[in-house]
């Protein structure tokens, strides 16, 4: 018979690495459907947690989500498993191509004609990161104006300021406030963007940069939240989420590690555990690292596995 097996997972950041986990599980189980079901990370979480959907599995962007979200109401554990970090994503089209680099990114978006874009903070995790890229950047490149002039005149995000540690404050009714900004639900909605030309820039996971065949600025590993040795500097920075509203959520800047888990409403618990194991065998670390999302060396598991 057929069992249908509905994934939670993520915008193509995960989606494009988890279709040939899906096809190669599938292969070996010839009576079994996996359903992948895309969405920001945040929303995934929250299709269990909240509006009891079924899933029997949950990938996604930020493992911190399993850990602060669902474990251990929702899920008995969880598994960190493989790493990105943020690009700054353009294409021949984008204005001043030739000349944007790791030095003066900030200031070509700051030009009167150009346009950049990020995803959603309240859905998605690239669109937190990508919000928290400016703090850090402002503090990396000891730009005291930096994220005034790119965020808060654009948008409605504002910023506080607690002795040394900043946090980001993401209104419920998030929008742009010129036409230099454009914001979507998910990072993969910003690719179309870019190919029309209606941005210049958008903020993007390098594998989907790699993915897609993007030019990207490669930016420092001090504030792309891909590199470990960072994490002090990256802690700097929190973001609050829904600011001031019942669903209010603080999240601080860390690297960026993919997570999985099983929650506890899943029926086929047994196929989930082997697809969750065909995530993290070699098998599976080799369609991650083909895809940009390099393998931890050894994934980290936490609760009752």
């Amino acid at each position: 018979g057929l069992v249908g097996s509905e994934m939670c997972i993520r915008d193509r950041s995960l989606t494009v690495p988890l279709k040939e986990v899906k096809e190669r599980f599938e292969e070996e189980h010839p009576n079994v459907e996996v359903q992948l079901e895309s969405s920001g990370s945040v929303e995934a979480v929250r299709k269990v947690i909240e509006l009891d959907k079924r899933a029997e599995v949950v990938a996604v962007a930020d493992w911190l989500l399993l850990k602060n979200m669902m474990y251990p109401e929702y899920a008995d554990f969880y598994i960190k498993f493989a790493t990105n970090n943020v690009v700054l994503a353009y294409t021949d089209k984008s204005r001043y191509a030739d000349e944007i680099n790791r030095q003066n990114w900030y200031e070509i978006l700051k030009r009167e004609d150009v346009r950049f874009a990020f995803s959603d903070p309240n859905k998605d995790p690239c669109g937190y990161w990508a919000v928290m890229i400016f703090v850090l950047a402002q503090l990396y490149y000891d730009e005291p104006n930096l994220f005034r002039d790119l965020i808060q005149t654009n948008t409605n995000i504002g910023l506080e300021c607690d002795g040394s540690h900043y946090t980001v404050l993401v209104p419920s009714d998030l929008a742009p406030t010129t036409d230099k900004v454009k914001i979507r639900p998910k990072s993969v909605e910003l690719l179309a963007l870019l190919e029309e030309g209606v941005i210049d820039y958008a903020f993007e996971y390098r594998s989907v940069a790699v993915q897609h065949n993007l030019h990207y600025v490669d930016l420092p590993p001090a504030i792309n939240l891909g590199d470990p040795s960072y994490e002090d500097f990256y802690q700097q920075v929190s973001i609050k989420l829904n600011a001031g509203s019942s669903r209010e959520k603080t999240i601080t800047a860390s690297p960026i590690v993919y997570g999985i888990t099983m929650p506890k409403n899943a029926q086929h618990r047994k196929l989930a555990i082997e697809f969750i194991r065909l995530v993290l065998i070699e098998e599976g670390k080799e369609i991650f690292r083909r895809n940009g999302q390099p393998p931890l060396e050894k994934a980290l598991g936490y609760g009752n596995i």
